[in-house]
């Protein structure tokens, strides 16, 4: 499958429902339905709000790749920073479009655009932030050049991919391809098959330091703490407390779903 048709597939999954609204089954872009999507998003994933720290860049030129249903995207606009989102589906823009007029909210700019080819000029933006969202592009590589390409010299980037080398990642490995007769089938495919859209890739420390080191920036952190989705936190409570010891032995900051990257541009 070529890169083109591969977006395709991407932009044709989130496009049927952005990320987050599975989680509400309330009228859409009713209060209720914006409201069932923030509170599940910030308890399955609490440390969104430690890694992005929305009210530490008030007045900030801020640039969210990947709006979804809006939700980070608000925090930032309420927080004060100039925010522009994008998103490669027409939902997700109005997903957001309409939760911020629910809350008398007003972004700098909200438009469909591919992170591959950001439709920004050179030097930009004084943050960019984006969660879970440029492993799914079929060419992250590039989007990381774009991404260093629209941040100012001494901005910042703040990134989460997803760690191939999770708990996560290795209980989607035991679903998908050793329970279904397949123990030889490599983590990097059953996600590429089977993690959400088409094409997920989930990446190890050593792979996202070799693509870095292409571009003028400094890693300020990269880590990779232990998560809900790690432990299982939908299933049975022996299921949790054994995804909770294995990753205590295995390292709770290192084998965590969510790789989250803090650069800096030179």
């Amino acid at each position: 499958m070529n890169k083109q048709n591969l977006k395709e597939q991407v932009k044709q999954y989130w496009n049927n429902a952005s990320c987050g609204t599975e989680s509400t089954n309330q009228e859409k872009f009713s209060k209720k339905y914006f409201q069932e999507i923030e509170a599940f998003r910030y308890k399955v994933e609490p440390e969104i709000h430690l890694f992005a720290q929305f009210t530490r860049y008030h007045g900030k030129k801020l640039l969210e790749i990947g709006v979804g249903a809006g939700t980070d995207f608000v925090q930032w606009v309420r927080a004060g920073t100039q925010a522009y989102g994008i998103d490669l589906t027409q939902e997700a823009i109005e997903n957001t479009a309409e939760r911020l007029a629910l809350d008398g909210l007003k972004a700098q700019e909200l438009r469909v655009a591919d992170a591959e080819n950001l439709p920004y000029q050179d030097n930009f933006f004084d943050v960019v932030y984006s969660w879970g969202v440029i492993h799914h592009s079929p060419d992250m590589p590039q989007c990381l050049k774009e991404i260093v390409r629209v941040v100012k010299p001494g901005g910042t980037i703040k990134l989460m991919v997803y760690n191939r080398r999770s708990l996560f990642a290795f209980y989607r490995y035991l679903l998908a391809g050793l329970f279904r007769g397949k123990p030889f089938q490599r983590i990097s495919t059953v996600l590429f098959n089977h993690q959400e859209s088409m094409g997920t890739k989930a990446y190890t420390r050593r792979e996202i330091k070799n693509m870095l080191s292409c571009y003028r920036v400094k890693i300020k952190r990269i880590q990779a703490t232990v998560t809900q989705h790690d432990l299982l936190y939908y299933k049975s409570r022996p299921m949790r407390w054994c995804a909770y010891l294995v990753a205590c032995l295995c390292g709770w900051n290192s084998v965590g779903w969510f790789m989250t990257i803090d650069l800096e541009k030179k």
